[in-house]
């Protein structure tokens, strides 16, 4: 999954938690995100950016989360210091391969 593929995917499924992300997937919007932000931020819109990503970003966190066979109430680590840490190696960890209670494996190649 590219960048635009990601962009794409993650705009569709704006308030879905439910289901699995891919690791590119995540990753690739998590760029965009960083780059919206400080684009806005330089234009004096951070609020607004912040106001129309939170959403996504959660989504796609969860849905990261759910492929990793894990709760997207793990994501409540990143409001402790300590816990981003942890956050971040189960952020990279790869998604299971077989099915889980949160859907099917994702196929890249298909």
């Amino acid at each position: 999954m590219n960048i635009s593929q990601s962009i794409l995917t993650c705009s569709s499924k704006y308030g879905d938690f439910e289901g699995r992300a891919s690791r590119s997937e995540f990753w690739w919007f998590y760029l965009f995100v960083v780059a919206f932000n400080g684009a806005a931020n330089s234009l004096g819109i951070s609020f607004l950016a912040y106001f129309i990503l939170t959403i996504p970003i959660c989504a796609v966190g969860t849905r990261r989360f759910h492929d990793i066979n894990k709760s997207g109430w793990y994501l409540l680590l990143a409001l402790t210091i300590i816990g981003i840490i942890p956050l971040i190696i189960l952020l990279c960890k790869k998604g299971s391969q077989e099915k889980n209670k949160y859907g099917e494996p994702i196929n890249l190649y298909t």
